[in-house]
């Protein structure tokens, strides 16, 4: 969710800042294809197969990120790539001190309007008894009645942001241009 309204931000100021949308075309990333394989891995171990937390599940699950991971360190020379590296760093590292699932708060989850989650299937983010690293959780809300309400956490904000950047790198913008000294 926080990805999409990235994008669209940096879509609508793009112009604004004098980037170059065609740009963005010649942009060489390094590793794509461990960027595709993490995110069908996650779409197949979510949606596609879904069931219950089972160990090859939760290896897959955390696998993805690492791959994700591993295809922002190495791209990490262009512009948010290592604002979007931290951000999936926190995301992975309060990941896998839960097993795999990203703790949300319950007063997030209330505030954002989303039903609790306990449906004995696995899920990348649900409320906990005993969360560990709480704090880097999905403790903060779009609140309900507000469009693509949902719950995020730190890392989510800095996934959004690099991703802003990396647009506005990536098309030559102002915003991303260094100055001379």
């Amino acid at each position: 969710m926080l990805m999409l309204i990235a994008v669209a931000l940096a879509a609508v100021t793009l112009p604004l800042a004098g980037g170059r949308l065609r740009e963005l075309a010649s942009l060489r990333l390094r590793g794509s294809w461990m960027l595709g394989v993490s995110l069908v891995t996650q779409v197949i171990v979510l949606t596609v197969i879904p069931g219950p937390k089972t160990w090859w599940r939760l290896g897959a699950y955390l696998a993805s990120y690492g791959l994700a991971l591993m295809f922002l360190l190495k791209n990490r020379s262009l512009h948010g790539f290592k604002v979007l590296a931290l951000g999936a760093a926190l995301n992975l590292l309060v990941i896998g001190a839960n097993a795999g699932v990203m703790p949300a708060s319950a007063e997030a989850v209330d505030r954002a309007g989303l039903a609790p989650t306990d449906s004995g299937t696995f899920e990348n983010s649900a409320v906990l008894d005993h969360p560990r690293l709480a704090f880097l959780g999905d403790v903060m809300a779009v609140p309900e009645g507000w469009p693509l309400a949902n719950v995020f956490s730190i890392g989510d904000l800095l996934l959004g942001f690099g991703v802003f950047l990396a647009v506005h790198g990536g098309a030559d913008s102002r915003l991303t241009r260094r100055r001379p000294a």
